[in-house]
């Protein structure tokens, strides 16, 4: 066990330090929504086999909104996330490449927490 700091007290904790990562992936693309389907459905396998697991956030898409070029652009978002022991940061770059190029976007966004598992 070890001792964390928390609101001012200490406490012995069994938390397991881990990240967190998520990824905001449009729901559509430019390309057809089948090809995005298939996409999605190969990302959930290799997440699946690479870190056990997923939580994927998509009954009720979130809404993505930000200015390109002076014009408001929108976009129906899915979240993804695992839960990893390490951050592989090449890893995860040559993943976010690989979606941009696949889901024709000038950016997808890929974001870590360093979270305790209680």
């Amino acid at each position: 066990m070890r001792s964390i700091k928390a609101k001012g007290q200490r406490r012995t904790s069994n938390a397991v330090e881990m990240y967190l990562v998520q990824m905001l992936l449009p729901l559509t693309s430019s390309e057809s929504t089948a090809s995005t389907e298939e996409m999605l459905t190969g990302l959930h396998r290799t997440l699946v086999e690479r870190f056990g697991g997923l939580t994927a956030y998509s009954r009720a898409p979130a809404k993505g909104k930000w200015l390109a070029h002076g014009k408001e652009e929108r976009d129906d978002i899915v979240i993804i996330e695992v839960m990893a022991d390490e951050l592989d940061r090449e890893w995860w770059k040559h993943l976010r490449k690989k979606l941009e190029a696949n889901l024709h976007q000038e950016e997808i966004v890929i974001r870590s927490q360093f979270i305790e598992r209680l």
